[in-house]
């Protein structure tokens, strides 16, 4: 973070933080709890570390994080995470989507991740998950920049996978059709509006996710191969963001309502530093790249910390799909192998194949 981005983010949250000194002692200022909430969510130290480089006690620590976290939700959230409300503004998103990664109609890129916390105290198992440990639960929907549209954090991990999303805000907001999604009559090809996810999700008509590897054929190779390209977005941003906010990688040690500040917290300022300092944040060099000649992918930056925010595990959805869901499938599959085709996706099914 850049000198000019911390004081324009201490300008913006100063006001929620700061503190009356009193007769008996003079407050912590507003610099110093966002700073040490900075390195908080930098490093991932323990308090009992981190009291040190910030000169504040581990007990003062403790309630300053969570509540600097939240004003910083509080003061950028509606800046810097925005849902689009009408269907001019997914529009918006999807014109970037079909210019950067060739696949139209796209509102977003959708993944979810388990966030390792510290067993709270007479929990039992209620956050123990899949893969053995404690963790929340933390759902995004990403733009065709790398940053956070729509997140959602806070269920348990012992919640099966599969109901994660089934029970999520956003799914309810899709199925009431309360997201304002554009009519096929405005877009591309008069296909379906989309969103773009892997096989923890189910598939809808406005959710799309890979064909099964077991039913492959050289059209759904093709759409795979589109779809993946979309996708690779969300993985970047999670990449990113768990590389520059450390604290995602250590088993958090607070309160989950507490984690859940922290992890919005973090979602607010890769945005915010998407906006304002991308070349020092996320320079090109740590996004995933392809390479055009030999049909590689070539791994960002963000991979070389060996160490990954678990998934969501990927699984056959109870019950099939309706017929609305696999039509819609099916449809784009068509165009992506008809009028939609580009001339790098047959070299390199081509190049999957030998």
């Amino acid at each position: 973070m850049s000198e000019t981005s911390f004081v324009k983010l201490l300008a913006m949250v100063g006001p929620l933080i700061t503190k009356q000194d009193t007769a008996m002692r003079r407050a912590i200022t507003a610099e110093q709890r966002l700073t040490a909430t900075l390195r908080f969510l930098a490093t991932g130290r323990a308090l009992q570390d981190l009291k040190y480089s910030a000169g504040i006690s581990a007990a003062s620590l403790c309630g300053i994080i969570p509540e600097t976290c939240e004003a910083i939700v509080a003061a950028l959230s509606e800046e810097y995470i925005k849902c689009p409300q009408t269907p001019e503004q997914w529009l918006e998103i999807a014109e970037e989507f079909g210019r950067l990664w060739n696949f139209p109609n796209c509102g977003g890129a959708m993944d979810g991740k388990h966030v390792r916390i510290v067993q709270p105290a007479a929990s039992g198992s209620f956050f123990y998950n899949y893969e053995n440990f404690f963790s929340i639960i933390f759902l995004a929907l990403v733009n065709a920049n790398y940053e956070f549209v729509f997140v959602g954090v806070g269920r348990n991990g012992r919640v099966s996978d599969g109901g994660v999303f089934a029970n999520s805000q956003f799914a309810h907001m899709l199925r009431s059709n309360s997201l304002s999604l554009p009519n096929n009559d405005v877009t591309h090809a008069n296909l379906n509006f989309v969103f773009v996810a892997d096989e923890a999700f189910p598939l809808t008509s406005h959710i799309l996710k890979p064909y099964p590897q077991r039913l492959l054929n050289r059209e759904r190779q093709i759409f795979n191969y589109r779809l993946a390209r979309a996708r690779r977005v969300v993985e970047n941003a999670f990449g990113i963001m768990a590389n520059r906010f450390r604290v995602l990688h250590t088993p958090i040690n607070l309160m989950p309502h507490k984690v859940d500040k922290v992890v919005l917290a973090c979602c607010v300022l890769h945005n915010f530093l998407r906006m304002n300092d991308s070349n020092s944040y996320s320079p090109p060099a740590m996004l995933d790249t392809e390479n055009l000649e030999s049909f590689e992918v070539i791994p960002g930056e963000w991979h070389a910390s060996g160490v990954a925010m678990t998934s969501l595990q990927r699984q056959q959805h109870v019950g099939r799909p309706s017929a609305d869901a696999v039509l819609c499938r099916q449809q784009y599959c068509h165009f992506f192998n008809g009028p939609g085709a580009v001339e790098l996706q047959n070299a390199i099914v081509h190049e999957q194949a030998s």
